[in-house]
């Protein structure tokens, strides 16, 4: 599009420019140079673990913004917990406030890089995300259009185009209508900010009015820093207001509310000598402006970052991020800056859920909606003028039945307008079912995947051919326990529960595995429960073998080693782990797993990707299970895409089951408290980490190797030390992988965690199985459901 071409190009010509923003910016705040790389997309510390694919990212640009999305984050997590989130910002006090509020709750929290394609693709790349979430106003070309190149969906949360705004964006609707295409929901505040959005070219359709997530602010939540209360109750004073988020002059002749405020102290203070003011300017660099003001006018005042003994009247300068609305609770009334200064005002909601009376000034365009309300419901003393401050406080000081009238009616205002944020969680979990995140490499591996896969696929059409003019056929029904991609999507834990399940049902099966990994390469035949060391059979089919619920056959020709076990454990059914392109055997059912974390394995063949099969492969599919599925939900979109090429075969979703934690010595442990390190060999490590964040397990270090490694007791020695360093006490891994170390750990603490797998509509997957063990051998084809 010519929009986009025009803004890129104004992009190139804009970077000097931006670097010299930058320099500027860098040197007056020395805080902005933290994190510099992440603007050009860069890795956060925090992100250098391995990230789960498939999480959220959420944009939120500053203080206001991270403290509404606060909520919303703790139900998205609630809502999936194995999903990973990560949080943009811009500016340095957003960022601040995003590590100290959303602790515990975002995956990793970065700089939003600025809006050029690589700076965003790199982002991209690194965490691919299913769902990308805008808080609020901004509207970024280049982030909206390649979140939807990637397949994420895009939704702008809490939207609202201010009053001041909306005339500027007017005049350039040509611009901003290509831009607002491309988000798939715009959940906006009220029916302004609706009428706005379709009028600046969003599709009507697609923008929806969900209501104000600040309403949902959980206030109980929050509690007062223990050394700020010690110090105000050391003082004890009779009455206490707050002045908060002042602004600056938004121009020549505006009101600056510090001075104006400053001056109601003043006033204030010569008739209650024990007044407690506390004055907190709403930008970082003009605290110390303030403090000098506070100083030229007479005033005593105390430093939040320089707490010290204090007499009455005095002020508490609030010089920190984040904590104002944790004081709100102290306070008998609350001036809301940003209201008198032509700034378009601040979020009056916060002390009206501590039932606090707020002051507010002519200027509340930004929340237009709820000043109306709350004017109509005389829940709000406004006044006019900055010369009025002194005496609307003195009146809701002195005046205790007012000032619990107006408070009470805030409160409860306030408290009617909640649910915002359930409706943009079902909304966010709409889109994510109907997107499929694609992995955009950059064209220059585009082009070797494209050399390469042609290449592998080559190889493996000829190998079909070559196998299957050899291809037996077993005595008893086989099913296939598959898939597209090279190891990670959970076959080995399938067919360990189909076995139990045929087991429970009276039938005697037999699991056929190529026990890849192990040392010995020749065949075993093992009855339920025999034991072999790992170096013979490898660490899946000693898994199998653990379960002890079917003999297992081990060997890479699985045709003639099933003949074997049929002759001597006499099956009624064969399963055969990871066969679907083991073209020796015939099967009478191919099941085909897709891992819900990747369904199709980094979207390209070998050995750019993890496919073995192009999709299309999935025409031979007779079921296909969807693992480490969230919720076990349909997920639209991939159901569509499967349905190109297959669409018949009924689709099942399962999950991972956490079942307990077991030592080395095969003992049942509760986890000792604190953090741990994490490590695993699988073909996609991401289901670990995914099952670890769904049980709450911290685990700050993640140590991923390759597929069946080995452990050395080097290794080992390596993870204990680095596990030492960062405080964690134990180390947590996989049954498949603790069957890899080495015979003795030394003084390690290692626990394995059991688990055991859950799928949805379980009776009928299981009806499709029994169907393909049931049918005599050859004649069942495609089973009809």
């Amino acid at each position: 599009m010519l929009i986009y071409f025009l803004y890129r190009l104004l992009g190139v010509l804009a970077l000097p420019l931006i670097l010299v923003y930058l320099l500027r910016r860098g040197l007056r705040d020395r805080r902005y140079w933290q994190g510099m790389g992440e603007r050009f997309g860069q890795a956060p510390p925090g992100a250098k673990q391995p990230t789960l694919p498939g999480g959220i990212w959420l944009h939120a640009v500053s203080v206001g913004e991270v403290a509404t999305a606060v909520e919303l984050i703790r139900q998205l997590r609630a809502a999936s917990p194995q999903q990973a989130v990560h949080v943009s910002v811009t500016t340095v006090a957003g960022r601040q406030l995003a590590e100290s509020k959303l602790q515990g709750l975002a995956d990793s929290i970065f700089y939003l890089p600025f809006d050029y394609v690589w700076m965003l693709r790199r982002v991209l790349r690194r965490l691919r995300p299913r769902v990308v979430l805008i808080m609020e106003t901004e509207i970024w070309p280049n982030l909206f259009r390649e979140a939807k190149r990637f397949g994420a969906g895009l939704v702008v949360v809490n939207g609202r185009i201010s009053d001041r705004a909306f005339p500027r964006y007017q005049e350039f609707r040509w611009f901003f209508a290509p831009v607002l295409v491309w988000p798939d929901r715009i959940l906006v505040q009220n029916e302004i900010a609706r009428e706005r959005y379709v009028a600046l070219g969003a599709p009507a359709e697609r923008v929806m009015m969900a209501g104000n997530l600040k309403y949902d602010l959980q206030v109980k939540s929050l509690q007062v820093p223990g050394d700020i209360a010690d110090w105000i109750r050391g003082l004890e004073p009779r009455r206490c207001w707050i002045a908060a988020s002042t602004m600056p002059p938004a121009g020549t002749g505006d009101v600056d509310e510090d001075a104006v405020v400053i001056q109601a102290i003043g006033e204030l203070q010569r008739e209650e000598p024990g007044l407690l003011t506390i004055l907190v300017p709403r930008r970082p660099e003009r605290f110390d402006s303030a403090a000098q003001k506070l100083q030229a006018a007479g005033i005593a005042c105390v430093r939040r970052s320089q707490l010290k003994a204090a007499a009455l009247p005095c002020v508490l300068l609030l010089d920190s991020v984040g904590e104002l609305v944790s004081l709100f609770p102290l306070s008998d009334c609350v001036f809301m800056g940003g209201t008198l200064a032509e700034r378009g005002g601040h979020n009056i909601l916060e002390p009206a859920f501590y039932g606090k009376p707020v002051i507010i000034g002519p200027h509340m365009e930004n929340f237009p909606d709820i000043a109306e309300e709350f004017r109509a419901a005389e829940a709000v003393t406004e006044i006019g003028a900055g010369a009025e401050l002194a005496l609307a406080v003195r009146f809701l000081l002195t005046d205790a039945k007012a000032r619990a009238r107006i408070g009470e009616r805030a409160r409860r205002l306030a408290e009617a307008k909640r649910g915002a944020t359930a409706r943009a969680v079902q909304a966010v979990q709409q889109v994510a079912g109907d997107c499929l995140p694609y992995y955009l490499r950059p064209w220059p591996v585009r082009m070797a995947a494209a050399m390469l896969g042609q290449m592998w696929l080559t190889g493996v059409r000829l190998d079909r051919a070559v196998k299957e003019r050899g291809q037996g056929r077993l005595p008893a029904p086989v099913i296939s326990v598959g898939g597209l991609a090279a190891g990670g999507t959970g076959k080995t834990p399938v067919a360990a529960y189909l076995a139990e399940q045929f087991a429970k049902a009276g039938r005697k099966p037999a699991i056929l595995t190529r026990g890849y990994g192990r040392q010995d390469p020749a065949p075993l035949l093992l009855v339920p429960g025999e034991q072999a060391p790992v170096s013979q059979t490898g660490e899946e089919a000693q898994i199998l073998l653990r379960a002890g619920h079917a003999a297992v056959a081990v060997g890479a020709d699985r045709a003639s080693l099933g003949r074997r076990a049929f002759e001597k454990f006499y099956p009624d059914v064969f399963l055969l782990d990871d066969g679907f392109q083991h073209w020796r055997l015939a099967r009478d059912l191919d099941l085909v797993l897709l891992d819900a974390l990747d369904p199709f394995a980094g979207d390209a063949l070998l050995p750019v990707g993890r496919l073995r099969e192009p999709v299309a492969a999935l025409w031979r599919a007779h079921v296909i299970l969807v693992t480490r599925s969230a919720t076990l939900q349909p997920w639209p979109a991939l159901e569509a895409r499967i349905r190109r090429v297959n669409r018949t075969a009924p689709i099942f979703y399962s999950r991972v089951k956490p079942v307990e934690w077991v030592d080395a010595h095969e003992k049942r442990e509760a986890l000792p408290e604190g953090p741990a390190l994490a490590f695993c060999g699988l073909g996609n490590p991401a289901s670990f980490w995914a099952t670890l964040a769904e049980m709450q397990v911290a685990t700050p270090i993640r140590r991923a190797f390759p597929d069946h490694h080995h452990y050395t007791e080097a290794d080992l020695h390596a993870l204990a030390g680095e596990a030492r360093r960062a405080g964690c006490r134990v180390l947590l891994t996989t049954e498949k992988d603790f069957l890899n170390l080495p015979a003795t750990c030394g003084d390690l603490t290692v626990y394995w965690l059991r688990t055991t797998i859950e799928i949805d509509r379980e009776r009928a997957f299981l009806d499709a199985m029994r169907a393909g063990a049931g049918t005599a051998p050859g004649t069942m084809g495609r089973p009809v459901y």
